[in-house]
């Protein structure tokens, strides 16, 4: 009985010294795996203007220069978030930073959507918003105050970009972010909804920040919308946008925006995975499950889907696996362990510097997956 005894013990030790070397060098793998990953990423797409500036390059040729909102966004997300797992300091994320500050539309604190460097080194730049951008660079100065609370000048613009996103960027009447600044009352794009618009997670972070309930009334609301828009559908997809009202969501119809993806689940509802998988809201992950339910019952993860959930392409892409990881790994051992293994494919693939948005979403995944 004492030999039966000794041996539990013994295999118990055995058996926790090996959980725990699995989970060390699980760990060192994942923080290695990130830490290679950060550095081709940086050294493909961020590109400094000058000594104090830096933006995300989303041109696809060597001979031009491009910078938009929502890829200063990630970039400022991406090297935050690098600098809380010890991969940076602050040079990335306040270059990209500068960078935005130099390029606000007169008169707000809101980021001018696309600049571009032709081969003649000539620059140009657009004068309206893209909320998404707009609210991802929000994210990031929220996780900045965070970090570095001593630097109040993350905290002073975080305060003042806020205040123009709901002044610039916020149907009063449907109580839900407009696609961006040129989407006033007076168009015909007021009440058009990008599904990529809802982020429970960083809604929250605007209250617990500026303590305005209006933050919360938009993430209810576009949770409820977004939620509609997945019950519509027996795959439980959303499109890429949709036209809101006060209390429903409905397909595009006519000429609201020149996209002819834009009722599929397709590169802008591809990102709305991992955008709900952080949050701990129930609408939000309902809809989340929706979704999961039906790509963890396709062996073969492709481009773009319609409602119906018929494949739109034959080929994979970075740029919707990517997300599915992510959110994947904020439900472990709930059903879609299949999907979480299956997906990590993107990482065994080199990351090529003239496809901005699958490397970025694939860098962000990375960076912020539970894993």
């Amino acid at each position: 009985m004492k030999l039966t005894w000794r041996l539990w013990g013994l295999v118990l030790i055995v058996v926790t010294v090996y959980i725990g070397i699995i989970g060390h060098v699980r760990l060192n793998n994942t923080q290695q795996l990130r830490k290679e990953f950060y550095k081709t990423w940086k050294n493909n797409y961020v590109v400094a203007i000058n000594q104090k500036q830096s933006l995300i390059n989303t041109s696809d040729t060597d001979n031009k220069v491009s910078a938009l909102s929502e890829a200063q966004g990630y970039g400022m997300l991406i090297s935050i978030q690098a600098s809380k797992l010890g991969l940076e300091g602050t040079h990335t994320f306040n270059t990209l930073y500068q960078y935005y500050m130099h390029h606000r539309i007169k008169g707000t604190q809101l980021m001018a959507w696309r600049q571009s460097r032709n081969q003649y080194r000539k620059w140009s730049s657009e004068q309206t918003s893209a909320t998404d951008g707009d609210l991802m660079i929000a994210q990031s100065l929220f996780l900045a105050s965070k970090k570095w609370p001593q630097k109040k000048y993350y905290t002073n613009q975080l305060r003042l970009l806020l205040n123009d996103i709901l002044r610039y960027e916020t149907n009063k009447h449907t109580q839900v972010l407009t696609v961006g600044n040129w989407a006033t009352s007076t168009s015909n794009s007021a009440n058009l909804m990008r599904s990529s618009d809802v982020m429970p997670t960083a809604f929250e972070q605007f209250y617990n920040f500026s303590h305005n309930r209006q933050w919360l009334v938009i993430k209810t609301t576009m949770l409820n919308r977004l939620f509609q828009l997945s019950e519509q559908h027996k795959s439980g997809l959303v499109p890429d946008f949709a036209g809101v009202t006060q209390h429903s969501t409905s397909p595009l119809k006519g000429t609201h925006i020149p996209d002819k993806y834009a009722n599929d689940y397709y590169y802008n509802a591809c990102r709305v995975p991992m955008l709900l998988a952080p949050s701990h809201d129930p609408l939000a992950q309902k809809t989340l499950k929706s979704m999961l339910h039906f790509f963890v019952n396709h062996t073969t993860i492709t481009a773009g889907y319609t409602m119906s959930g018929k494949p739109l392409n034959d080929y994979h892409s970075a740029s919707f696996s990517a997300p599915l990881l992510m959110a994947t790994s904020w439900h472990r051992n709930q059903g879609y362990d299949s999907l979480f293994f299956h997906e990590q494919w993107i990482f065994s693939k080199a990351m090529t510097k003239h496809d901005y948005y699958n490397a970025t979403l694939t860098m962000y995944a990375l960076m912020f997956s539970s894993i």
